[in-house]
């Protein structure tokens, strides 16, 4: 990890807290914890992880850069699938994970031009630190629609309307498992004789082994196969199923089908960290100063979600998503050769295109009571790649 840059002394004695906090939860439990534990600590610790201490995660000061950092024009075109869908349903969004707030602010300026304004703007986000930086975004952006937004701690027990998550599932915890000539294994963390972090596997049991079960015997694996089974996002798209009455999930994220993510050429996972626009695979590495992330099987989402009751309404690359949506006519909007144009064309093209985020990110909508064909899906849906 030589080639990536040094935190300064406050950061690293945060890191070094953090880590320690969870040296003394291995010991606790003989030694071991589940990689989806060690997960969870890192990135949510309560004023330690990286989701819920006060550094920069998002834009150039940060560890990476989403879509709606990106260009305002990315908001623009999925406000057009969220208003269709609020016209379908109830007046309101709920955004789920809402990184900086520029998503929320775009989206609420763009369905104001399109008169369609929610009635509620709802945002579910844990961190008071980035509460705050949503705040302050909004406030910055459309500051007469800030009435409009509210901020919640929990799912509501009921709810009616557009949810949107953007590189929210990729975040959630993960077991890893491998598959070996003697059987499914676990692996998860323990201590090495100096007191770091090590991998340490130990027979998988309960859910999780049902889990792999199924899946080696869909894709074939191979001894020695290692990936992340997520019954984290699983969970929690099954969740919806006694949350939402009539509406839909728009979840952006990156990831596969079921096949593609378990493919044989795929066979050490999708692990991957980000630190200071550095990407690398050493979950170990500063835990609470990077991010730790996996991809999504999408097919294990839709079933959860299908298991409890929710309906597949389109599933396809954001890149034709986006295109589905208008991006291009907003991209024209611009005035042609104008630093703005320019600025934006180099955004749209990295969203759109298949070697850069049209491809890897997809878009997966799951809903109750929608019987509209939804514009986002109109070309190039790939549901029975599920």
């Amino acid at each position: 990890m030589n080639n990536l840059p040094l935190p300064d002394p406050d950061a690293l004695a945060h890191s070094q807290h953090l880590q320690q906090a969870i040296v003394e939860e291995i010991v606790a439990g003989g030694g071991w914890i589940s990689f989806a534990r060690f997960m969870e600590q890192v990135l949510y610790a309560p004023a330690l992880g990286y989701y819920a201490a006060g550094a920069r995660k998002f834009g150039a000061a940060g560890d990476f850069v989403t879509s709606p950092e990106m260009t305002g024009l990315f908001g623009q075109a999925l406000a057009r699938q969220v208003s269709q869908v609020m016209a379908a349903s109830v007046p309101v969004v709920l955004e789920v994970g809402a990184g900086s707030g520029r998503l929320a602010a775009d989206l609420l300026l763009e369905l104001e031009r399109l008169q369609a304004l929610p009635e509620r703007y709802f945002i579910l986000d844990l961190s008071a630190d980035l509460r705050q930086r949503q705040r302050d975004t909004i406030a910055r952006a459309v500051p007469h629609l800030l009435p409009r937004v509210e901020w919640l701690d929990l799912l509501p027990e009921s709810f009616s309307g557009v949810v949107v998550a953007n590189e929210l599932l990729d975040a959630m915890p993960a077991h890893i498992v491998a598959w070996r000539e003697n059987g499914i294994f676990e692996r998860g963390v323990g201590l090495d004789g100096g007191g770091s972090f090590t991998w340490i596997e130990q027979p998988a049991g309960g859910a999780l082994l049902a889990a792999a079960e199924e899946i080696g015997e869909q894709c074939s694996l191979p001894p020695g196969f290692e990936s992340e089974i997520s019954l984290a996002n699983r969970a929690w798209a099954a969740e919806w199923g006694h949350h939402l009455g009539r509406g839909a999930l728009l979840l952006i994220d990156y990831g596969f089908p079921r096949r593609e993510f378990y493919h044989q050429q795929r066979g050490r996972g999708t692990l991957m960290c980000h630190y200071r626009h550095h990407a690398h695979p050493d979950p170990f590495y500063l835990p609470g100063l990077q991010d730790v992330t996996v991809h999504v099987d999408f097919t294990g989402i839709i079933a959860a979600a299908h298991g409890a009751g929710l309906e597949l309404l389109g599933y396809t690359s954001q890149g034709q998503f986006l295109l589905n949506c208008g991006i291009l006519d907003s991209l024209a909007a611009i005035p042609n050769a104008s630093p703005d144009y320019i600025r934006a064309a180099g955004a749209v093209n990295k969203l759109l295109m298949p070697h850069e985020m049209g491809e890897l990110f997809k878009v997966i909508a799951i809903g109750r009571g929608i019987d509209d064909s939804l514009c986002g899906f109109a070309q190039g849906d790939q549901s029975r790649r599920l």
